[in-house]
């Protein structure tokens, strides 16, 4: 016996409904995650962190870039500060495509967060030397805290409830 084509319809409908949501279903997490605040800053909801928009815009060595991160005034708040390494890599994401930064290193971050270059300053350091994330390998490692070329300052503040 035949069916009806509207019921093959409906069966075929639902199992691309189906089908969709299953496969959009991570996207649709990640998208939600980060809100941007019109106003220069994202809020990531997971971690319960306040992100600037954008990084400094340009090369920076640690304690250019820590008191960068502890004086600037975004939005309405003041109580920025610089990032751990941990805090840093909660950002990376390996599983999306991510974009192309302004000095052309391809970084893994949800694009709410507008990177220009791959490699962010961390708030850890000791003597001379302090931690970095590079947004397009996501591994953390330590430099020289004069250097400046390619390094940038994230500003982050935690949200108070």
């Amino acid at each position: 016996m035949r069916q009806p084509k509207t019921l093959t319809m409906k069966r075929c409908l639902i199992i691309l409904g189906i089908f969709l949501l299953i496969a959009g279903t991570g996207n649709l997490w990640a998208e939600g995650r980060f809100i941007d605040n019109q106003d220069g800053t994202v809020t990531d909801t997971k971690t319960n962190l306040m992100w600037a928009k954008y990084d400094n815009q340009g090369d920076i060595a640690w304690r250019d870039a820590k008191a960068y991160c502890e004086h600037i005034i975004l939005s309405k708040y003041e109580d920025w500060r610089m990032p751990t390494i941990d805090e840093l890599a909660t950002l990376y994401d390996k599983s999306v495509k991510g974009y192309e930064t302004d000095c052309g290193d391809w970084v893994k971050v949800n694009p709410a967060i507008r990177l220009s270059c791959g490699w962010v300053w961390a708030a850890e350091n000791r003597a001379i030397t302090a931690h970095v994330f590079n947004f397009e390998r996501g591994y953390r490692y330590t430099d020289l805290m004069r250097h400046k070329r390619n390094f940038r300052a994230l500003p982050v503040r935690t949200i108070k409830k």
